[in-house]
């Protein structure tokens, strides 16, 4: 059991409160799962620069210099700007794919939590309340975001474990449920040549949509394959560089809820995370139908 929660903005006036609003209806999912928690965050990207978002538990110390030594390895400007234990690592577009060996090379230690133009993530061990306090993710703006509060059941309880998982660029999943066939399609993607860093199942499943993608399918055309062969039960929620997705398993026994208005489209595990979104009253209110794929973008 643990709880989910989504906010695709249509409105660009409610850009500034995007943290907020996100933070407020994870918070109300807090006793589905309190082991983790962690939000994504869809911010503004800059033109011509990769973002990544990464992770250590010495910050204080791992993150010192560590700009200065990323721009002599890597050739080009190189911007840290370190929250907590977390920091965004902006540089330029074309020093992608070498950034990865690079931190390596400087400190293995240091985790990637993201990679893409716009996406930041934000996870760590903890209730969604102090994840929140602890990375400030209330003041932040965005166009979009999901977030996820997790009841371990298969994996440990690690920052690594927690949701969101980020596969692909500028793509991520949240997920409540469980994969049965978790262990044999790992060994196949990574076959494949996917990289897959834990023993987590919604790794996998997020891992599968962007090995599909890689290999020339739509989210929409990689969510209905997952119908087919993910065994188990799930709601996944993927967020992509444009908007969000939703799917739930043909049987759809976990909660999930959605609600639309003029001003955006929200998804919660429950109801309640819902109840203090702007005019939720107006809103258009459903339960996603099983094996059905909705998705909105900008």
């Amino acid at each position: 059991m643990c709880g989910i929660v989504g906010l695709f903005l249509k409105d660009a006036s409610l850009e500034i409160s995007l943290g907020n609003l996100l933070s407020e209806m994870l918070v109300t999912m807090t006793d589905r799962g309190p082991d983790s928690a962690g939000i994504a965050i869809y911010a503004q990207k800059e033109s011509g620069r990769s973002k990544f978002t990464i992770q250590s538990d010495d910050s204080g110390h791992a993150f010192n210099d560590l700009h200065k030594e990323l721009t002599k390895s890597l050739g080009c400007k190189v911007n840290v700007q370190v929250n907590n234990t977390h920091a965004v690592v902006t540089l330029d577009e074309g020093a992608t794919n070498k950034f990865p060996e690079a931190l390596k090379s400087i400190n293995p230690q240091i985790r990637i939590m993201s990679l893409g133009s716009s996406l930041e993530i934000y996870k760590e061990v903890g209730l969604p309340k102090n994840v929140i306090q602890r990375f400030n993710i209330s003041k932040m703006s965005g166009r979009h975001g999901i977030g996820h509060t997790r009841m371990a059941t298969e994996s440990a309880v690690t920052t690594m474990g927690a949701h969101p998982f980020n596969t692909g660029l500028d793509q991520c999943l949240v997920h409540n449920g469980s994969l049965s066939n978790h262990n044999s399609l790992r060994r196949r993607l990574r076959r494949e040549g996917v990289h897959i860093e834990t023993e987590n199942d919604t790794e996998v499943g997020a891992a599968y949509l962007t090995w599909k993608m890689q290999n020339g399918a739509s989210l929409d055309e990689a969510l209905q394959s997952s119908l087919e062969n993910l065994d188990g039960f799930f709601t996944f929620v993927v967020g992509t560089e444009d908007g969000f997705g939703v799917v739930r398993d043909p049987i759809a026994c976990k909660p999930a809820v959605m609600a639309e208005t003029d001003q955006y489209v929200a998804f919660g595990s429950e109801y309640r995370a819902l109840v203090n979104l702007p005019e939720i009253e107006r809103a258009q209110v459903w339960e996603p139908e099983p094996a059905t794929v909705y998705f909105w973008k900008h």
